[in-house]
Parts: C-alpha cells; sequence; structure tokens
C-alpha cells in the first residue's frame, strides 16, 4: 500500500523535445507523453521529477504516470520552490485566502457576518480546483464544516492526506473545525491512471447528509450517494440569476437533479415549478429538499427521461414561462463531440417550442470540450429548426469560487445563458 503520508521524489529528469510544451508554456499544467524526447534516471510512478526543455532549460518540478497519456502533472516552475509540504501548504492557504475573497458578497448577504467563523464554517464552497489551483488532479469541496474529496491522478493520490491535513490546519486557523471527510474517488477516468476507484470516509464516520444553506435555500447533500461530490456549488450564481424572471411564472426545470434550480425558482416567486430527472434517488432528495424549505405546494418533481418527457409535453400543447435547462457533461473526450452536439441541439430545440412566446429559456453546458463557441452555434442551430428568435439576456460561467486558469482549458467547463424566446416575428 502507498504511503499518502509522503512525497515521493525521484532524481529522473524529463527532457522535452524541440518546440513541445506549448500548453504548458502558456500556462497550463500538462506535459503529454508525445511531448517528451526522454527521461534520464530511475523513478517510479507518482514521483516528482524534474521537467527540462530540449536544451536543458529548467522547466519546474511534477509528477510522472507512464500508464497515462498526461505523462507529467506539473506542481512548480521555480527552482526554489520544490513540491513538499511548506509548498502544499501555501497552496492550500493561497486556495481558501482567495474564496474568501471573491466570495465576500456572497458571504455578507447569505451567511451574517462576513468574517466570522460561523460564516466560513457554513460556506459551501469549492476548495481545493485541482490545476486551477495549482495542486493538479484532486477536488475538495467543503459542504458547511465537511470536506469531500475526489483524487483523479496517481501523484497527488499519494499525497492526498498531506494535502487534507493542510486543509484542516489553514481552516482551523479562522477557527473552522472539520467534523469529517468523504472520500468520492470513484469515477472511471481514475482507471486511465491505473488507478482504483474507490469511496469511503477518510477519519472518522459521520451522517453523510449533510444540511448545507446556498442563496437562503437549504439542501441535504448526500456526500455518499450523490452524484460527483454530492452536490453542483458550481451553479451557485446561476441559480440565483433566474430568480427574477420566474415570479409568478410557470417553470419547467430539466436534470433537475436535487432540485437546485426549481427550489430557487419558487423562492424567487414562480407559481408552479416542475422538476424533472431521469434519477429516482435524484427526484426523491428533491422531494425532501423542497419540504426542507416549505416548498412542496409550488414545487413538484418527476421522475423521467428528459428527451422523451419534451416532445411529448410539446405533442400535449404544454407550454411554460421559463424552461431550465441544465443537463449532465454529454461528452467527456473529444471523440464523441459530435454525438454531444446532437443532443444539446436536440434538448434546446425542444425546450424552445415549450417556451411562451416571450418567454425565457436558461440552458448550459458543463463539459470543456463543447466549448463556448460551438455551444452558442448549437444552440442557435436548435433556434432556427425550432423557428424561434433568441434575444441573449445574460451570459455566464462557473461560479468564482471554481476559477479559471488560463491556459489550462480544462478549468473552463461551465457555459450558462439565457434567453428570451420569441416566436418568428
Amino acid at each position: 500500500m502507498i504511503n499518502q503520508n509522503t512525497i515521493y521524489y525521484s532524481d529522473a529528469k524529463v527532457i522535452l523535445k524541440r518546440g513541445e510544451g506549448r500548453e504548458f508554456k502558456a500556462g497550463g499544467a500538462w506535459i503529454y507523453d508525445n511531448e517528451i524526447a526522454r527521461i534520464e534516471g530511475s523513478f517510479d510512478d507518482g514521483d516528482i521529477i524534474e521537467l527540462n526543455d530540449f536544451d536543458g532549460y529548467f522547466l519546474g518540478y511534477g509528477f510522472i504516470n507512464t500508464a497515462s497519456k498526461l505523462r507529467v502533472r506539473m506542481m512548480s516552475r521555480k527552482k526554489n520552490h520544490p513540491v513538499n509540504e511548506e509548498l502544499i501548504k501555501t497552496r492550500v492557504r493561497d486556495a481558501w485566502e482567495y474564496r474568501k475573497r471573491v466570495m465576500t458578497s456572497y458571504i455578507s448577504t447569505y451567511l451574517y457576518q462576513y468574517d466570522s467563523p460561523m460564516a466560513l464554517t457554513m460556506l459551501s464552497c469549492r476548495l481545493i480546483f485541482g490545476e486551477a489551483d495549482f495542486l493538479p488532479g484532486i477536488t475538495i469541496d467543503k459542504f458547511a464544516d465537511v470536506l469531500v474529496i475526489e483524487s483523479l491522478a496517481l501523484g497527488t493520490d499519494r499525497m492526498k492526506n498531506i494535502i487534507l491535513d493542510a486543509c484542516k490546519e489553514v481552516l482551523a486557523e479562522d477557527g473552522v473545525t472539520i467534523r469529517g471527510i468523504y472520500e468520492r474517488s470513484d469515477a472511471k477516468v481514475r482507471e486511465l491512471e491505473g488507478l482504483e476507484r474507490i469511496k469511503g470516509f477518510i477519519g472518522e464516520e459521520f451522517d453523510t447528509k449533510v444540511l448545507i444553506e446556498e442563496n437562503g435555500v437549504k439542501y441535504y447533500v448526500d456526500v455518499e450517494n450523490g452524484q460527483k461530490t454530492g452536490f453542483f456549488l458550481d451553479q451557485k450564481f446561476n441559480r440565483q440569476a433566474i430568480r427574477g424572471l420566474c415570479k409568478g411564472k410557470r417553470v419547467l426545470d430539466c436534470f433537475t437533479h436535487t432540485g437546485s434550480f426549481a427550489l430557487n425558482a419558487a423562492a424567487g416567486g414562480a407559481a408552479k415549478v416542475i422538476g424533472v430527472d431521469a434519477s429516482d434517488l435524484g427526484c426523491e432528495q428533491a422531494r425532501e429538499n423542497a419540504a426542507l424549505n416549505n416548498l412542496s405546494d409550488v414545487v413538484s418533481f418527476e421522475c423521467a427521461d428528459v428527451f422523451d418527457l419534451l416532445p411529448k409535453l410539446e405533442s400535449e400543447g404544454e407550454s411554460f414561462d421559463v424552461v431550465i435547462l441544465d443537463p449532465p457533461a454529454f461528452t467527456k473526450s473529444r471523440a464523441s463531440i459530435k454525438k454531444a452536439v446532437t443532443g444539446y441541439k436536440e434538448i434546446n430545440m425542444r425546450g424552445m417550442k415549450l417556451v411562451k412566446d416571450g418567454g425565457y429559456l436558461a440552458t448550459c453546458s458543463c463539459s470543456h470540450f463543447m466549448d463556448e463557441e460551438l455551444f452558442l452555434k448549437t444552440i442557435k442551430d436548435a433556434a432556427r429548426d425550432a423557428h424561434k428568435r433568441l434575444r441573449q439576456i445574460e451570459f455566464r460561467q462557473q461560479a468564482a469560487d471554481h476559477p479559471i486558469l488560463w491556459g489550462g482549458a480544462a478549468s473552463y467547463y461551465l457555459k450558462f445563458v439565457i434567453f428570451q424566446v420569441c416566436d418568428e416575428k
């Protein structure tokens, strides 16, 4: 068993081919297998190695994994900043200070006095966002006083306990005590790193149904059985943005998961909200969240396949003032983009047809392979086929606690657009 409290160094040096490493040199964190000329010295997969350019120029430190096409994930670009516990603690502290700063107005609005230990404890946010926080391959979400970790890369998987200890120590400096940690490293992508898919407690067991509050709405987050880490924190401000459009309106929320957009619509004064999801567990949790917020009389949930339900509703002559489309990523690789475009176009065309003339469509994509340009083109094509005219109200992205690292393409993944939908004039 690998010791996850140790940082493993080797004396190996990875040498790039001439002209390679363009993505890394532009600000990214990855070195691909086909960019490497040779490796000098011995190492074990997961070890920290030194990266040099073709001419021997020092480029940084990262960890290597010959089982992955992402051969080296970089952690430091400075010779005098080797990867050690001090560097990791600095990265974690920087990440936490960043969250406190960019979430200041949110904390003040919803979580009482900004800098109080209670407000910071109640804050739910993405604490560590992998490469965007210069800790590649690892995600840590903070749900009130619980941390949920997803580890997807061998190198950081071997040092995850050091990272978690740093998180607890840094948070404790602000009076935030973490009562439990749960691991959700059960994504299939771990197999590409030669890692087993695992989930379970790290440390003492606790009740895995965690109560959080976001935008004044309360949720039970199931960190053990929910999707990903249990709740999608990246849509925090996008959920808030749709409230003003929903007052007194009839709303359809597709791919509702545990009801977050639906409950924000209801909290914004919607007359009636229908949430739809294919997961029985998701709908059950959504109903529980509606009851938690005394909104069961406004919001109802239906377990159904959205692709089947939308044409059915259209054939029945249904229409809505607001339609929300928050689908899962239809593509997780470049190879399946064409199929994903078909899916996004279909649901957007069907969704538009259900919007009353002058009503509103909120639609998004959470796949970084479906880039902004392609996503907007797909919506445009859907509007043409639906014989609808679109007036863009807002274009939004993921919440600021999921920072977009320029040069790190994978960190920009969520595109969210609100339109007014008009019949052809």
